[in-house]
């Protein structure tokens, strides 16, 4: 068997053999060329329903446009320009601060609640931390320089001194006596503290011995708050004089001004509360 000029030639009779390789090249590009026809087939149909799609959404798009779907749509919810509830309203004017007790153990014309014995010192003990004290005798007098000794007394009443109270205190055979003395202002009883000389009287009675003798040595002192003046003698009970190691003495004393003093601030905040009470009622 035999082709054309150039061509090859092989058979049972033919003297040549096929060109495998070349076959095999020619098999592999038409593979090709049918692979690249398919995948571009592929893209243009993609770009074709592409196209059919978004033609759709503008259609649709120009249709809800023209209100033709409009009705569909939720509505805004209508609100209303102004409300019907009243808005909330503060006052211009502050509210006045409370009163000061301080403001009311300072001066005898806003000090208005009754001077008593058992208003500063109520009860029959006393109870200080874990020390306990038991009250002897007591008294309240307008004569303030027969509650004292030495040059006290004038003290007081050149300074305005109204009345005194005074109660007795004891403990393991140290008792102290305190004597709160009253005046018209606070100015009056700072400078009767300040310008304290000899002591206040003790008082003894009440199941409490006398106690700092003539001639023995008691520790004093003199304190002022608001309008109140209020003086201390501590000692023995066994009449011996006190010394700066005698520790016992000295604490029952500060006991008992400490007490003295909360007594006239408690006073003070009483009387402030129920001005405040009568400003808001």
């Amino acid at each position: 068997m035999s082709f054309g000029q150039g061509g090859p030639s092989w058979g049972p009779g033919g003297t040549q053999t096929p060109d495998w390789a070349a076959l095999a090249d020619e098999s592999a590009a038409r593979k090709r060329r049918k692979r690249w026809l398919l995948i571009g087939g592929g893209v243009l149909a993609t770009a074709a329903i592409g196209a059919i799609v978004a033609t759709a959404v503008i259609s649709t798009n120009k249709n809800n446009s023209s209100g033709k779907h409009a009705s569909e749509l939720p509505a805004p919810t209508d609100l209303p320009n102004e409300t019907a509830e009243p808005e909330p309203s503060f006052s211009s004017v502050a509210p006045p601060p409370p009163p000061n007790p301080k403001d009311y153990i300072s001066s005898a014309r806003k000090d208005r609640a009754p001077i008593t014995v058992d208003a500063f010192f109520p009860g029959r003990k006393l109870t200080m931390g874990d020390r306990v004290y038991v009250k002897g005798a007591t008294q309240q007098t307008k004569n303030c320089a027969a509650t004292t000794k030495g040059a006290l007394g004038s003290i007081l009443v050149n300074n305005g001194c109204d009345q005194v109270v005074r109660a007795t205190y004891s403990k393991d055979g140290v008792a102290v006596t305190v004597g709160l003395a009253v005046f018209p202002t606070e100015a009056q009883a700072k400078k009767a503290a300040q310008q304290s000389s000899g002591s206040i009287a003790t008082l003894s009675g009440a199941g409490v011995p006398a106690f700092c003798p003539p001639g023995s040595v008691c520790r004093r002192t003199a304190n002022s708050y608001g309008r109140y003046a209020y003086f201390a003698i501590s000692g023995f009970t066994s009449g011996k004089s006190v010394t700066t190691a005698d520790k016992n003495v000295y604490a029952t004393g500060d006991d008992l001004t400490n007490f003295t003093f909360r007594q006239i601030h408690r006073r003070g905040e009483l009387q402030a509360s129920a001005a405040a009470t009568a400003q808001t009622g």
